[in-house]
This record gives C-alpha cells, sequence and structure tokens, in this order.
C-alpha cells in the first residue's frame, strides 16, 4: 500500500508463532543441552548421503558442495511460485519425550519446525543470510513414534541452505545418526568491543556444537547458543581473562585459549552532544501521500532526523544518496544542505539512514565492510550529516556491519551519531543479527529505537506473550534490551506518528508517554513493571515527521515535550 511505501517495518504474520517459539527459548533457556544418554535420531542428517531419507516439495531440494556449515554436503532447497520448498523427514521418536530440534541455516526467511507431535508443534526461524543455529524443543505425546521434522524458505524468496539437523533425545528405535561426540575446542575467541561495565566476546563456530559455555577467571558466567556473548556487571577500567568451550550431548570441550578485555573507564554510546534524553524523526525523501516537506520544515520537537533513505549502489556495500528534488517540490541540494546546517546550529543532529523496507545493502566481507564505510563518510562530507541510522530490515551480519561501523567511526571521530532501527523480531534475543551488532558497537551506538509495530504480538523480557498497541507491548519488549547488555540512554522507543503510518501497532501519544513513564519512574505501568527503573532511557523515534505533520503535528506535540522533561 501506498501509505507504508518505504517505511520501516514489515513481517509476514505467518512468522510470528515462529518468533514467538524461538524467543520463549532464548529468554527461558529451555533450548539447553541435550542429556548425556541422548541420541541424534534424525538420518542422514549432514546430507552426506544425498537427499537419502528427505524429501522435498516439487522437486525443490538437491545437495550441494558450497557452501556447507560441515562435512561435505548441504541442503539447498529453492521456492517456487506457491511451492515454499519444504523438506522433511520421518523421525522414531519414544511417547512422553523431550527433544532438542536444530539445524542449521542460511538464507531470507528460513524456517525448522516439527509437526505430528501429539502435543505442541512448535517452530522457529531466521532472515540470516550467513549460518546461523535454529534451536527448538518439543515434547511427544502418549502415543506418538514419529514426527516429522522440515525445513522451509518463503514464497518469491531466494534458495535457502541447511545442514546438521538434529532431533536430540531418547533413542526412538534407530540408534543415533551419527554419534555424537564431544565437540572440538573452539578457536578464534577475541574481545569484539567494551563499554564501562561490559565485555563483548566473539569465536568460531564448532561443528557439532549445539552450545556454548563463557567463563570469566575460570567460572562459567554463561551458556549460550551462538558464537557471541556480552559479559555485563564488571567494573570500569579493569582486566577480565574469558575462554570458552563448545558443548553438546556428548559433553564440553576442552577450554579456549585465554583472551583479556579490558573495560573503559566511562559509559559506552557515541553522539557528542545528543540531548541525554532525545526524539528521532525520519524525514521521507519521496512523496508516498504524507506531507511532503522541506528539512527546515521538520518540528523543533525532533533532536535527531534521519534522512530516509540512502540506497545500494553495484559496489558492494557502497550506498549512495540522491535528493529527491521533483517529488519534494523543487527542493534543491542546496537548500537541502543550508537546510541541514541551519538544523544543526538549531541544536539539532541530521544522519543518514541505509535501508528501510525496501532497502538491500549487503555488508557480507571486509571489502562491502570498507565500502560501506567510505560511502557513508562520503556522504557525511557531501551533505554534512552528523551520523548514520542502521534500518536494514531484509538481514545484516553482526561482524562486519560492526566492522564497517567501526571503521566509520574511525573516521568521524567521537561526535559520529550512530542509531539503529530493527524490526521487533531483531531484537527478542541478544543471539540475533541485529542484537549482536547493537552490544557489538556499544561503545559508540548512541540508540537503538526499535520499531514497535507491524510486528504482531511478541515476548517480554518475563516470557509472557504480549500484544502490540499496548503500554504492556512497549514496556516487555524495551525490557529484553534494557537486560540484554544496552545502556539505558541506548534504549528508545520506536512508534508510528499516526494510523497512516503503519499497518499495524500506532498507539497514541498518551500510550507512548505512560511507557516512557512507567520504565523511567514505575509509574503508568499496565500490568508489567520492569524490576527497576531505568532514569537514562534515551526516550521516542518516530516514522516520520511527514506523517507526524499531515496529523498536525499531534505526535510530536505530546510525546517531544515529555521525552525532554524525563
Amino acid at each position: 500500500m501506498d501509505r507504508v511505501t518505504r517505511m520501516p517495518g514489515r513481517r509476514w504474520a505467518g512468522a510470528l508463532a515462529a518468533a514467538v517459539t524461538a524467543s520463549v527459548l532464548s529468554l527461558t533457556g529451555l533450548a539447553g543441552q541435550a542429556q548425556a544418554a541422548d541420541v541424534n535420531n534424525v538420518k542422514n542428517a549432514g546430507f552426506e548421503s544425498g537427499l537419502s531419507n528427505w524429501t522435498c516439495s516439487a522437486g525443490s531440494g538437491t545437495t550441494v558442495s558450497s557452501p556447507v556449515h560441515g562435512g561435505a554436503a548441504a541442503l539447498k532447497a529453492t521456492p517456487a511460485g506457491q511451492d515454499f520448498a519444504q523438506c522433511s523427514q520421518s523421525v522414531a521418536v519414544k511417547p512422553n519425550s523431550t527433544y532438542t530440534l536444530s539445524a542449521w541455516v542460511q538464507g531470507s526467511y528460513t524456517y525448522l519446525g516439527v509437526s505430528g507431535t501429539g502435543t505442541t508443534d512448535v517452530s522457529t526461524w531466521t532472515p540470516n543470510t550467513t549460518w546461523t543455529q535454529l534451536t527448538t524443543t518439543f515434547t511427544t505425546g502418549a502415543s506418538t513414534t514419529s514426527v516429522s521434522v522440515w525445513s522451509h524458505g518463503w514464497y518469491g524468496q531466494p534458495a535457502y541452505l541447511a545442514d546438521d539437523f538434529s532431533v536430540f533425545g531418547p533413542d526412538g528405535g534407530g540408534g543415533g545418526d551419527p554419534a555424537p561426540t564431544v565437540p572440538a575446542t573452539p578457536g578464534g575467541l577475541a574481545v569484539s568491543g567494551t563499554t564501562s561495565s561490559s565485555v563483548s566476546l566473539a569465536w568460531n563456530t564448532v561443528s557439532g556444537a549445539t552450545g556454548y559455555n563463557v567463563y570469566q577467571g575460570g567460572s562459567k558466567v554463561q551458556s549460550v547458543s551462538g558464537t557471541s556473548a556480552t559479559v555485563s556487571g564488571l567494573s570500569a577500567s579493569t582486566a577480565y581473562s574469558f575462554q570458552v568451550s563448545a558443548t553438546n550431548s556428548a559433553g564440553e570441550s576442552a577450554k579456549s585459549s585465554a583472551v583479556t578485555g579490558t573495560t573503559a573507564a566511562t559509559g559506552g554510546g557515541g553522539g557528542g552532544t545528543v540531548p541525554a534524553h532525545a526524539v528521532t524523526g525520519y524525514w521521507q525523501n519521496f512523496n508516498n501521500g504524507a506531507t511532503v516537506q522541506k528539512l527546515s520544515a521538520v518540528q523543533s520537537q525532533y533532536d535527531i532526523i534521519a534522512v530516509a533513505f540512502a540506497d545500494a549502489t553495484s559496489t558492494p556495500g557502497a550506498v549512495s544518496f540522491t535528493l529527491d528534488s521533483a517529488g519534494l517540490g523543487g527542493y534543491t541540494v542546496d537548500q537541502f544542505k543550508a537546510d541541514i546546517k541551519a538544523k544543526q546550529a538549531a541544536g539539532k543532529k541530521v544522519i543518514i539512514s541505509i535501508g528501510g523496507q525496501n532497502g538491500t545493502v549487503s555488508v557480507s566481507d571486509s571489502a562491502s565492510a570498507t565500502n560501506f564505510a567510505n560511502s557513508v563518510y562520503s556522504l557525511m562530507q557531501t551533505y554534512g550529516f552528523d551520523g548514520v541510522d542502521i534500518d536494514l530490515e531484509n538481514g545484516l551480519n553482526a561482524t562486519y556491519m560492526s566492522q564497517a561501523l567501526r571503521s566509520l567511526s574511525a573516521k568521524a571521530g567521537s561526535s559520529l551519531v550512530i542509531t539503529m532501527a530493527p524490526q521487533t523480531i531483531d531484537m527478542q534475543s541478544t543471539s540475533n543479527s541485529y542484537f549482536q551488532t547493537a552490544l557489538n558497537i556499544k561503545d559508540i551506538l548512541t540508540v537503538v529505537n526499535m520499531q514497535y509495530y507491524n510486528s504482531g504480538s511478541m515476548l517480554g523480557c518475563d516470557g509472557k506473550v504480549y500484544s502490540q498497541g499496548s503500554v504492556d507491548f512497549l514496556t516487555a519488549l524495551a525490557c529484553i534490551q534494557l537486560q540484554g547488555g544496552l545502556d539505558a540512554s541506548q534504549v528508545g522507543l520506536g512508534l508510528p506518528a499516526s494510523t497512516s503510518g503503519a499497518g499495524s501497532g500506532y498507539v497514541s501519544p498518551t500510550v507512548v508517554n505512560n511507557a516512557l513513564d512507567c520504565l523511567t519512574k514505575l509509574t503508568n505501568c499496565g500490568s508489567f513493571k520492569p524490576s527497576k527503573a531505568y532514569p537514562g532511557l534515551r526516550g521516542a523515534m518516530t516514522w516520520s515527521t511527514n506523517w507526524d505533520a499531515s496529523a498536525g503535528n499531534a505526535w510530536s506535540n505530546a510525546v517531544g515535550p515529555h521525552v525532554h522533561a524525563l
């Protein structure tokens, strides 16, 4: 629809149940390690014997020798037409038993699930374009002796890859395939970021591992499913020693070589002179039915103005920006640059946003990371932008986006503003790439303004499901970020400025303000109340200043003064 053209935020409704399932596991730790007596009940789990034991819909599946996660082969399945390339296997199980299902996948919108459990069928998914482990658990019914394990992609999306499936639990009668062995010791452990109270770590994937243990000074402090972690609650200006080990149902590997991480002397976060409590608004460089504005017409309540959007170029990772002068009523580049300077003279920050709903900028290796940093810095020099906003809604690579932003920071200096606008699903777990990126660059990150719209129901930090459009939805989901390692000053609430600004999720400014009060003062809460107040919460964001203007600036006139009075 025209009203949502190139706006932040969208997900298919069919993915919501999968997202909730995956998030429950992440938040509660249910996706833990299987017991030592368990076996992998999946046959031909790594596709070393082609598609033996597997059935793919509409002939959509094949095996490839590259890329693979482990071994010499992996599944490649290609959606076509109304077929989303589901590949499945009937797996023998025992009744009244609990199993852990996992697989390594890669591709746009890849799903993993199980049906026929006799209890509750479960699924999970990811949009990551790099190898990512999906994990969930299920319990069989009293008479269940087999289940169907499956993976699939999504309509109109490219082929996906899957490898190293496992259904760990009691032997269903077929024995293990393959029999689990203790994984190798992780390599490549390195410090990826520090703040005054935390150290972020990353390491290489270990084939056959279903999880990793993180050790601080020889004592285990975390168990995670991915290859990164942030250890919080540390003292400033202090050196700490860290190691990691790999685990699966057969046991735990030896600990890795130790690395030392030294916490910063002061709190993290970049952005120079951004106010402690700030309002961010997206300004549309296109006409989609909202009020067409010059930058000079943007309400004074906005402290950060994100110009939407920069576009991908033919050079991998690089972006460009072209002012839509014709669509904006003859707005010239010179006027635009002058308006940026005028906003900055008034104490505002003007940044360039990368992505949007339709934006596809891929930063997936060191070369594209360098191209991204160089091109964004060039735009900053050309137009006078104060920084960059990351609003990539088609997935990102945490390793190389972090590298790109650090490279940009080295060029631009400590005054660089870095904001992010992930969708709700992207911040449900610290294992998600967006969340990992935010933690990786915590020392230079200004604020994450998660989009609390176009998402349906989601999990809060208490493990309960909340529907969008309520105070509870805003506060319980913000809590995940606050408990997951971000500083309160790096958390903002992103909402539509009007009912026309999003397909769903609009709430009145009163609800936004109540959520801000709940998070900062523990007042005006709904049924959910955080365990403590976060008075340093950064503020709020809206899509967009144009839709706000179309509604008489009702959003900024109500939320702006409230944020600034926190």
